[in-house]
């Protein structure tokens, strides 16, 4: 009796999921908000609480998060992290000023103390990698100029959670600063060999995890991340970094042949996990705290838009292309919760977990909104501010003609795009 309600039960979260993914998909928008909303309704005091299957989300939630990370590392090769490192860290170190300070100074003035506030730091300062693609490639934007900027920075961010998570582990866990000191020492050597390892030895990983048979191939990868997730968490090192360094490590025809296989697993499980954070959210402790995240929703997505604005400058991309990459980058989503997750089953301030659903929320809905009207709002302003009539009419100078005093266009592209 007990696996038929298992059955009926999981079998209905994954239909819903199918059936808000499509609807996501027919208007062209994240299905993340969606996932959180059903999660929701199936949790404590939502419409429809959920008993028999819940262990059996837990673990598939984990394994999502797994999966995202994992992906996420095959998207770049070592070389090219290092590159990143080298040329754009200070739009990292701005970044992350710009952020991660205002989560943890909402944190502190909420009295919540400071690991909450290294939590909500993190959640407030990391963009969600998967909505910015998914938003680029439906604007067509993946060829533009600033298209490297704004990957640089989420690059960027992917490498500061190599030694971010490792560090709200050790906080929450609440050991003290020898043990701490251990696990990011821990944390930052295993991250540093793996890195050394791809490097130097990238190609003969690839050649050993390398199969013509795609079901072999799914075995030997998937096999090999949760082993390494795995012995990372029992390293008190997060299993999510273990995830992303082995991404990190596979390259060239492995990792395309990878991602092509694990893609459908890594959605199913995505979904999972963004169902399980909401079932451990109850919808009744939202409204409390609706107007702080909606506040902090807006403050940090301005400091987004600064961020890519300022790289994308420093890049020498022209002024409309550093406005697309500033609204580009606004949307918040999994890594968000990941952290958001991680202090909530650690049980350190009950209101974390809601106020981080709905910033999230409110932030995945925003966020493609930002990328595509950030640019025409900026260039409607610039246009009004240019045909607003000065205070002291100017008056010509002999010999020049009215139009001559005429200011100039705003500065375009370089690439000559609008």
């Amino acid at each position: 009796m007990h696996s038929a309600v298992f059955l009926i039960e999981f079998g209905a979260i994954i239909l819903g999921l199918g059936l808000l993914g499509r609807l996501a998909g027919r208007f062209r928008f994240s299905p993340i908000p969606l996932y959180l909303l059903a999660g929701l309704a199936f949790g404590t005091g939502g419409l429809l609480p959920m008993g028999a299957s819940e262990e059996f989300v837990a673990i598939g939630a984990e394994i999502g998060v797994i999966l995202l990370l994992l992906m996420l590392g095959l998207e770049y090769t070592a070389t090219d992290l290092v590159s990143n490192l080298r040329t754009q860290y200070p739009a990292g170190l701005v970044d992350f000023t710009l952020n991660a300070v205002p989560g943890a100074v909402a944190a502190l003035l909420m009295g919540w103390g400071p690991v909450a506030a290294v939590v909500l730091a993190g959640v407030t300062w990391i963009s969600s990698s998967g909505v910015i693609a998914k938003v680029m490639g439906d604007l067509g934007r993946l060829g533009n100029r600033e298209t490297p900027v704004v990957l640089s920075v989420l690059v960027l961010e992917d490498l500061a959670m190599a030694v971010y998570l490792p560090i709200v582990t050790a906080l929450l866990a609440g050991v003290g600063l020898a043990a701490g000191s251990l696990t990011l020492a821990i944390a930052l050597g295993v991250a540093g060999a793996v890195l050394f390892v791809a490097v130097r030895y990238g190609r003969l990983i690839s050649r050993f995890v390398s199969s013509d048979d795609p079901e072999k191939l799914l075995l030997v990868v998937l096999g090999l991340t949760l082993l390494v997730a795995g012995i990372a968490q029992q390293l008190q090192v997060s299993a999510a970094v273990g995830a992303f360094l082995v991404g990190i490590a596979l390259s060239g025809e492995v990792a395309e042949g990878t991602h092509t296989l694990l893609s459908p697993l890594r959605d199913l499980f995505a979904a999972v996990f963004f169902v399980f954070f909401g079932l451990h959210t109850d919808p009744a402790s939202i409204p409390p705290v609706l107007l702080p995240a909606l506040a902090l929703a807006l403050v940090t997505a301005g400091t987004k838009i600064a961020t890519g604005y300022w790289a994308a400058k420093r890049a020498g991309v022209g002024i409309n292309g550093r406005w697309r990459s500033g609204g580009t980058l606004v949307a918040r989503g999994e890594f968000s919760i990941v952290i958001a997750g991680l202090a909530v089953t650690a049980g350190i301030e009950p209101a974390l977990g809601p106020l981080a659903t709905a910033y999230v929320l409110i932030l995945v809905v925003i966020g493609p909104l930002t990328a595509r009207y950030t640019e025409p709002l900026a260039a409607w302003a610039r246009g009004r501010r240019a045909a607003r009539p000065p205070l002291l009419a100017a008056v010509p100078s002999p010999g020049k003609s009215p139009e001559s005093a005429a200011e100039p266009a705003p500065d375009q592209d370089p690439a000559g795009r609008p």
